[in-house]
């Protein structure tokens, strides 16, 4: 549980201060190392528990607290 927490953490905090990392990009930046195998079945979990997208190769957290998807959603056109 840890792991997976941490790597949450990470994707949140990557997409606050940049653009959106791709998988290497994201198992690089780890602030400790795991074995890529657990880190892809992390990935997959928070993809099947729809807190992550890709989209073009890039992660894209969608979960509760995407500043990023937040402003889209805010200056989004309105319908009804």
């Amino acid at each position: 549980l840890d792991t997976v927490l941490m790597v949450e953490k990470q994707i949140s905090q990557l997409v606050t201060t940049k653009d959106y990392p791709t998988r290497t990009q994201l198992w690089k930046s780890l602030p400790k190392g795991m074995e890529y195998q657990t880190f892809k079945q992390i990935m997959d979990y928070l993809e099947a528990s729809n807190k992550i997208v890709y989209k073009e190769d890039k992660i894209v957290w969608v979960a509760g607290n995407n500043p990023k998807l937040t402003a889209l959603f805010e200056n989004s056109v309105k319908l009804r």
